[in-house]
Formats: C-alpha cells, sequence, structure tokens
C-alpha cells in the first residue's frame, strides 16, 4: 500500500484564521442557541432579524466606501424596509438597529486595516 503525504505548503495562514474565526463564531452561537439559557434566546431570534442582517451586510459589501454616514444610511434604508412588515415587532427591530449601529467603531478599525 502507498501512503500518501499532505503537504502543508498549500495552507496559508489566513486561511487557518479564518476556519479558526468560524469555528469560535460555530461555537458561540450554539452556546448562545442551547446554553443554559438556551430556550430564551432562540425566541428572541427572529427569522426577519437574520434577514434584516444579511441584507445590510450585503449593502456594506456592495458600498464603494463605508463611511460612517453611509453604514448609517444604509441601516436606516433597511429599517424601513422592515418597519413595514406585519409580523415585525417594532420594538425588537429598534433594539436590533441600535444593536447593529452600535458596532460602528469595531467594523471602523477592520476597514482601516483592509485599506493598509
Amino acid at each position: 500500500m502507498e501512503k500518501k503525504t499532505v503537504s502543508k505548503k498549500g495552507v496559508s495562514a489566513k486561511t487557518v484564521i479564518g476556519i479558526g474565526a468560524g469555528v469560535a463564531a460555530l461555537t458561540a452561537a450554539a452556546y448562545v442557541l442551547f446554553g443554559p439559557d438556551g430556550k430564551k434566546n432562540q425566541k428572541a431570534i427572529r427569522s426577519w432579524a437574520v434577514k434584516m442582517k444579511g441584507e445590510i451586510i450585503e449593502k456594506f459589501e456592495n458600498a464603494k466606501e463605508l463611511t460612517e454616514p453611509v453604514y448609517h444610511n444604509i441601516i436606516d434604508s433597511v429599517q424601513a424596509k422592515y418597519a413595514k412588515l406585519k409580523n415585525v415587532d417594532q420594538a425588537e427591530l429598534e433594539a436590533t438597529v441600535k444593536e447593529i449601529k452600535k458596532h460602528w467603531h469595531a467594523l471602523k478599525k477592520e476597514v482601516v486595516s483592509k485599506k493598509k
């Protein structure tokens, strides 16, 4: 039987970091959804909120330049769309938008580091 060897040369540090970050995110999500307060957290996460965040991220990716006013305009435009839906609780929508908007400073650091 011939023994196959796998070369590690094809794996970059970025790939390893990306995989590690993905595993960490999945672990955190699993803890939130299935941990001690899992039932309560599962009820809190709504499908519309996940879709809304996905749309926001998509618009961020399509933006030519992501500045704070552009960031807030994108979030506000998506919020206006979801405010018109019947199954969306306005209080939950406001809380979700507020939570997304507070992440600007962390995102700004990431955007600046990618430009360099």
